[in-house]
């Protein structure tokens, strides 16, 4: 019986110095296999996983798009993604986010590392997103359904026409007459158009594309996307010179919960070596014919 108390004795005084080691320490909120670097910066990290997390859109083509056929991401914008992560020595993640509610209202909450979409470096923006250097400049134009015979001056045909553009893009600041970009000026030359906003370019070219006048009378994107559009068979047609030009930037969400500077002075670097060695300009070629990497 007493070797069993002391027994007992022993077995108490454990459990109590155990709570009490317990109660003591210090709390931690570290992630078992994760350096405190890796918490702290966000480029540190990706390199720790070996994963850039990278947000575009799926329905951007050429720039972007998910091909069912073989299941794949293709795209201009998707090869820029996967030769930065190439250059960081990790593996990309494309993944797909709504334009409007996802990527441009900002404020990502680490759910992807950047964007590599196609984004305009707007004033607006500047509030919201880093910028890398621009890794190309498109040229906004006007599309018109093929039937149609009178819109033929872009400056005073469509007036207070109706016009599809993807909702929350430099197209639809444009016909607001908004549009403000660094460094640039605008001639806003269409009054009083009937915006109609959609969830993508895409979108906006597809409801074009059902008839003349049916759901719009125009639609306004980038020149590459109509091209590629008529391109697949689409019913429309490009109209006038180009409306303006655009510098388009890789973004990174200012308001990041983890300290993203060394990752976007990093891809920074990158843009300025694909410039300098030519790999933008090949890709250029690649998906849109011409080299549209420079001014």
């Amino acid at each position: 019986m007493r070797k069993f108390q002391i027994r007992g004795w022993f077995v108490l005084l454990a459990v109590v110095s155990l709570v009490g080691a317990a109660c003591g320490a210090e709390p931690t909120t570290q992630t078992p296999g994760t350096s405190e670097t890796a918490e702290q910066d966000l480029l540190a990290r990706i390199q720790e996983d070996g994963v850039l997390r990278v947000a575009t859109d799926q329905k951007y083509k050429p720039q972007s798009f998910y091909d069912t056929k073989d299941e794949t991401w293709k795209g201009f914008d998707v090869e820029v993604a996967t030769e930065i992560a190439n250059r960081l020595g990790v593996d990309v993640d494309i993944q797909h986010h709504d334009w409007v509610t996802d990527v441009t209202a900002g404020s990502w909450n680490d759910r992807y590392d950047m964007n590599v979409g196609s984004m305009t470096v707007t004033t607006e923006r500047e509030e919201l997103f880093d910028f890398t250097p621009a890794y190309y400049y498109t040229p906004a134009s006007v599309a018109i359904h093929e039937d149609n015979t009178t819109v033929q001056d872009i400056g005073t045909d469509l007036d207070g026409k109706k016009i599809c553009v993807g909702g929350g893009t430099t197209y639809e600041q444009f016909l607001n007459k908004t549009l403000s970009i660094p460094g640039y000026t605008f001639d806003f030359t269409i009054d009083d158009a009937q915006i109609v906003p959609l969830e993508t370019d895409t979108d906006a070219l597809d409801q074009l594309s059902l008839g003349d006048g049916v759901r719009c009378d125009a639609a306004i994107t980038a020149t590459p996307t109509i091209d590629q559009y008529i391109t697949d068979g689409g019913p429309i047609a490009g109209v006038g010179e180009a409306l303006y030009g655009e510098p388009l930037a890789v973004a990174f969400d200012a308001n990041s919960p983890i300290d993203n500077a060394s990752l976007v002075a990093a891809v920074s670097a990158i843009i300025d070596d694909m410039h300098a060695d030519g790999t933008l300009s090949e890709l250029s070629e690649t998906w849109y014919g011409e080299d549209i990497t420079v001014v």
